[in-house]
C-alpha cells in the first residue's frame, strides 16, 4: 500500500486535519476546535488525541505514514520543531511541538509558518500547477506570503523571507504594526482596504453610497468596498483602483526580483476574484520589464481553506527528500 501523509493547519479557532496520498489527493478531512485556554496548553495534546483517534478509526498504523506536516502561526524553529509568539493561540512561551507529537505517534513531524505552508499547498496542487517557481500572497486580516524557488521554500537568514506584507509601497504612507510606514499590509489587507476608503473619502465630493456610509459613521468591510465597486459606485472604484495600484507595485517588484512562473493571490480579499486579479495585473504589467511581463502570470488561488492542510502535508514530503 502506498504510504500516506497527514497535514495539519493550526488556526486560532479551528485545527484542520487531512490524510493524503503521496500524490496529494485528500482522502479524509476533519477538524476540531482550538482550545486556547490555560495558555494554549491543551492544543498539542488535543492534536495528538485526534490523530490517534482517526488512525484507530481507519485501522492505520504509524508505518502507513511518511510523515506529519503542520502549519502554525507564530515564529517557528523548524529544526527544533518549536513555536513562540503565536498570540492568537495564547502561546506566550516556547512550545515544543515536534518532540511531543513524534513521541506519541511515532511518525516523523515537520512544522513551518502557516503562510509558507499555504504557499506550498497552492504551488503543489493549486494555481501554481506544481511549477518549482511560485510566489503566494495571502490578503487577509494581514498580508502574508511564501516564496518557492527551484522547488524549495525560502526562509531567509532570520526566517523572515516571504514577508510580502512589509514591502514598502508608499514611503509616506500609513503606520504599520511592524514599526515602519507604508507597508503593503496597511493598504491591501482587509482592514487596509477600509483604511484606504476612509482616507480617500475625505477628499471625495461626488455621489456615492459607500461614501455616505462612511460619513454616517457606519462600519464597512473590504467586501462592501469591492461589491460597491462592482455595482458601479464611483468612489468605491477609486478605492479599488488605489488598492490594486499598490498590489501591482508590490507584485511588480516581486516579479522583477524573482521572475516566478506565477504570483498567486489568496486570502479573504482575493474572494473579489477576477475583478481584483485583472486590475492588479494591469498595474503589475506597468511595473515589470518585458521578459517578466511575458513569463510571470498573476493568478487567483484555487484551494481556499484546503491550502493549509495540503501544504502542510507536502512539508512531510519535502522533509523526505
Amino acid at each position: 500500500m502506498d504510504k500516506k501523509i497527514i497535514g495539519i493547519d493550526l488556526g486560532g479557532t479551528t485545527v484542520k486535519f487531512a490524510i493524503l496520498t503521496a500524490q496529494g489527493e485528500v482522502q479524509q478531512k476533519w477538524s476540531i476546535p482550538t482550545n486556547i485556554l490555560d495558555e494554549g496548553s491543551h492544543i498539542v495534546p488535543d492534536i495528538i488525541e485526534s490523530i490517534k483517534h482517526r488512525m484507530n478509526l481507519y485501522g492505520l498504523k504509524k508505518d502507513d505514514f511518511l510523515g506529519i506536516g503542520m502549519g502554525t502561526p507564530g515564529s517557528v524553529n523548524r529544526e527544533l520543531g518549536t513555536v513562540i509568539g503565536a498570540y492568537n493561540l495564547n502561546w506566550k512561551t516556547t512550545q515544543t511541538i515536534k518532540d511531543a507529537i513524534e513521541a506519541e505517534t511515532g511518525i516523523p513531524f515537520t512544522i513551518d509558518n502557516d503562510a509558507n505552508v499555504a504557499a506550498l499547498g497552492e504551488q503543489w496542487k493549486g494555481a501554481g500547477e506544481n511549477n518549482p517557481d511560485v510566489v503566494f500572497v495571502t490578503l487577509g486580516t494581514g498580508v502574508g506570503g511564501g516564496v518557492i524557488m527551484n522547488g524549495q521554500l525560502l526562509h531567509g537568514v532570520a526566517g523572515a523571507a516571504g514577508e510580502i506584507g512589509h514591502i514598502t509601497v508608499d514611503p509616506d504612507g500609513f503606520q504599520c504594526t511592524c514599526g515602519k510606514k507604508g507597508c503593503l499590509e496597511t493598504v491591501s489587507s482587509a482592514t487596509g482596504v477600509v483604511r484606504v476608503a476612509r482616507h480617500l473619502s475625505e477628499e471625495f465630493a461626488g455621489d456615492s453610497e459607500l461614501k455616505k456610509q462612511l460619513d454616517n459613521g457606519e462600519t464597512i468591510t473590504s467586501k462592501d468596498v469591492f461589491e460597491a465597486a462592482q455595482a458601479g459606485d464611483l468612489f468605491a472604484n477609486l478605492v479599488v483602483d488605489k488598492v490594486c495600484y499598490y498590489l501591482g507595485l508590490a507584485t511588480g517588484n516581486i516579479g522583477n526580483t524573482l521572475n516566478p512562473a506565477s504570483i498567486v493571490l489568496g486570502g479573504g480579499v482575493s474572494a473579489a476574484g477576477e475583478f481584483l486579479r485583472s486590475r492588479v495585473e494591469k498595474n503589475f504589467l506597468t511595473f515589470v520589464f518585458p521578459q517578466v511581463a511575458e513569463s510571470t502570470k498573476i493568478k487567483l488561488a484555487e484551494l481556499g481553506n484546503d491550502a493549509g492542510v495540503i501544504g502542510a502535508a507536502s512539508l512531510a514530503m519535502h522533509s523526505e527528500k
